[in-house]
Formats: structure tokens, sequence, C-alpha cells
């Protein structure tokens, strides 16, 4: 009797092995082994919880059609896996989780499902209130990810745009709308079960689940979510196990008109480290970028970041920001945090100096074309002289000083070399040396000189 079980199961296999490809057969059956066979009850040792899901996703009719013929109708499965290799105290047991009249009785008396998901008041949809669409700006560069997203959360039964992917680079505003459809859909039902994650975080839950041998539990977890956001989902990228057990929540939502949303920095054209029949599912609802903000939009959320905090910004520092950090919606944001900061710190009102200060630390400051001749003339116009004096040979003061002012800053702003300032001014080499440490060295005890630097470059970079 011992080995009549082992038998048996070699039978089925004979047939399984006949009935699908050999490569299926070696991934899937040839390392399933015959526990036990007792009163109509089947149990098979497998590799894991994970592998039982995948088995039975892929090959449950193969297997429940082999069983019908070797061991009769009406049998019950059961798998045991190891969740530590080979140790057998560590041995678990699992119900098939496809239950089926030629596998599992059925009946009344069947156990419920061991996983219960919480009902939707105690449900967190992990959602940031703040990221509603009446904070999210509109403007051309956005305007079509809006328009389509706003459509998915007030008709949430019509699947058109599912799923809906998201892409775009960083600060763009990606996480700021996937969250706006989720709240909406909240605020129109309470009872919908939102769940928005990150790719890494959906990651680092499916590693923890197959370490505890709960890979089940969280399985059924995803299958119960009405919407599923996923941030970022490129950071899936080569994960081969994550990316497999996605594939089947995916296709269970997909299958049951649930609606899945995703972001990415880039479109499922140019994703690397994917499995094809992963991107050809995320092409299957609507795709859609979001640019890089333009200047209406970065004006505008600059406005409202403002009103939120209860600032007052200048006209004249929104729109050099605005100017100026043109990549990220994120950064404009960081910019005026890092202006309140400054200016609660040194007890000052944000000024345009203040806004040119910081952002020389954050960003790259779009520059106009700065060359020696608008360098000659900003520096001749501050100081009320006719640019022409400042290549004569005057020795007077207010001259002199306007003349090293544009030899340091061609050095500083134009990165021109040393001797080609000379040749322009009409000075040696040694003169321009010695006139760009005088007022390197001026600069830190001449609050005038650096004021005066300060309003050139100010003009230098406005005009």
């Amino acid at each position: 009797m011992e080995s009549r079980h082992k038998e048996l199961w070699s039978e089925c296999c004979r047939f399984i092995k006949d009935n699908i490809t050999p490569q299926q057969y070696d991934t899937w059956f040839r390392d399933i082994t015959s526990v036990s066979f007792e009163n109509n009850t089947l149990v098979l040792m497998v590799q894991s919880e994970l592998f039982v899901d995948q088995l039975e996703e892929r090959h449950l009719d193969v297997l429940r059609a082999g069983i019908k013929k070797v061991y009769g109708p009406g049998v019950q499965l059961f798998y045991d896996y190891y969740p530590v290799h080979n140790d057998p105290s560590t041995v678990i047991t699992q119900r098939s989780a496809q239950p089926s009249p030629t596998i599992m009785a059925q009946s009344k008396a069947q156990p419920a499902n061991p996983f219960q998901p919480k009902p939707a008041a105690e449900f967190d949809p992990q959602l940031y209130a703040r990221y509603t669409f009446e904070n999210y700006c509109l403007s051309q560069s956005n305007q079509i990810a809006r328009t389509i997203g706003e459509s998915i959360a007030d008709n949430p039964t019509i699947k058109t745009f599912n799923p809906f992917f998201v892409f775009g680079s960083t600060g763009v505003g990606k996480t700021h709308l996937i969250q706006a459809i989720g709240i909406r859909i909240k605020e129109k039902n309470p009872q919908a079960r939102v769940l928005y994650v990150t790719a890494r975080l959906f990651e680092s839950q499916y590693t923890a689940a197959v370490a505890k041998g709960t890979t089940n539990s969280f399985f059924h977890f995803y299958q119960s979510i009405d919407t599923l956001i996923i941030d970022d989902i490129q950071d899936l990228q080569g994960k081969k196990g994550t990316q497999n057990i996605f594939f089947h929540i995916f296709n269970h939502l997909h299958q049951n008109n649930k609606q899945i949303i995703m972001s990415s920095d880039c479109p499922p054209a140019e994703m690397e480290g994917f499995e094809a029949r992963m991107l050809s599912r995320f092409k299957w609802g609507m795709s859609v970028e979001l640019d890089k903000p333009d200047i209406e939009l970065r004006r505008d959320v600059l406005q409202l970041k403002a009103e939120q905090d209860g600032l007052d910004i200048p006209a004249e520092v929104r729109e050099f920001i605005a100017s100026n950090v043109t990549d990220s919606i994120r950064e404009i944001e960081g910019i005026v945090v890092s202006l309140y900061a400054h200016a609660t710190a040194l007890n000052c009102d944000i000024t345009l100096d203040l806004a040119r200060r910081v952002l020389a630390n954050a960003v790259k400051i779009n520059r106009r074309s700065v060359n020696f001749e608008v360098i000659a003339e900003a520096v001749a116009s501050h100081y009320g002289v006719k640019p022409d004096l400042l290549f004569t040979k005057s020795r007077k003061r207010e001259i002199s000083d306007a003349r090293q002012v544009v030899m340091y800053l061609a050095k500083k702003l134009a990165n021109m070399p040393l001797t080609k300032i000379g040749h322009r001014i009409d000075r040696t080499h040694a003169t321009v040396i010695y006139a760009c440490r005088n007022i390197e060295e001026r600069l830190g005890i001449e609050k005038k000189l650096a004021a005066d630097i300060d309003a050139i470059e100010s003009a230098i970079m406005q005009a």
C-alpha cells in the first residue's frame, strides 16, 4: 500500500506528459511527488505555495483530467511544501485553490477562504489627501492625461481605459494624478476597495510573503482590490518572480472588470527587463505621457503653492522661478519650501535676490547667452557710465571699479580665458589676474560692492 499511491501518481504523470509539451512537463510536473492517497484525498509534495498558484493557473485542466482518469471522480487535492528547504518540521498543507467537480467535491462543508479581506470601512487605500484633482493644475502639458483620469474616476464602471498607463520623467505630476483618481473614486463610492502602492513596496510585500509562507494570502488580497494603483512600475524591472505574481494578479483583475492604473518613467515600448507578455498587457488600455510642465503650468503651481502655504511671493520672483525651474513640478514646490526656510532664518522678505541665491544651489539657472559685450553693457548701465569709457586708460575710481567688475564677471559668467579678457579690454594678463583677485577679496568686506555685483548679475540673467 505504501507504494500504491506512488504508482498511481506515476500513471497520472504519464497521462499528463502525453498531453503537454516536454518542456512544460519538465518545468511543472517532473519534480512533483506523491505523499499519500487515502479516503479519496490526494496529497502532492511541491516546491512552494507560489508554485501551486502558478501550476493551477497554467495546467489545471490537464491536472484535473489526469486525476479523474487515474484516481476517479470526487478526489480532493492537497499540496505539501516546506517553507524552510527540506525541513519536514516546517511542512504546510494547502488545499487546491481551484475547486472543481472533478478534483474537489463540492459541498457546503468546504472551509472558508483563510484570507478574509477587511471591510471597506477598515481598508486603508494609502492615498495622500492633498493629491486631489482640485489641487492638480491644468495645462496643455497634462490636459489629455487629466481628462482621461477624471473620466476613469467619474465613470468607474466604464473600462475603456483599462489599464491606464501614465508615463513621464520624474517630478511631472504622475503620482499626484494617479492618486487623484483613487481619491475621486473613494469620494463617489466609499465602499470601493482602492489601493495605491509603489512597485517597490509591492515587491517587498511579495518577498516577505514568500519568506513567511503567506503567498496565497498575498495573492488573494490583491485579487480583492477594485482599483489597483501601482506607482513606478518600472521598478519591477528584472524581478521575474514579482513580475510573475503581478501578471496573474493583473489577469484576474482585468478579467473581472477591475481598474488597473500604473505609472512609469517611460512608455511600455521602451521598458526593459520585462517579459513580452507583461508588456503586451501594459498596452491593452490607454497609455498617455505627462510632458515637462510648460511655463503656464509652472506659474500656476507656484501661485497655488504660495496660497496653500500662506506665502507672499512677489510676481517678479514667481516669474523668475517659473522661467528657470523647467523640468519638474516637484522641484518648483521644493524651491518654494526653501525660499520660506531662508526667509524665516534670515528674517527677511522673499525677494528676487533671495530667490537667485536659493536657485543657485538647487538648479541650473537658465541664462541668456552671456558674452563680453552683454557683461560690459550691464556694468556700464549699473554704474551710469558710457561703455566706451571702460576701455580707456582712465584711472577715475568709478571707471576703474567698473572695469575690474567687467573682468571679474567675464571670467565668472562667460568663462572667458584671462588672456582673452585682457585682449578685449586692452590690458595685460597680469592685470586681469589682479582685477579678479581684488574683486574677490573686496566682496568679503564691502557690502555695497557685493550688492552691486548681485544687481548686475540679476540684470544680465533677466535681460
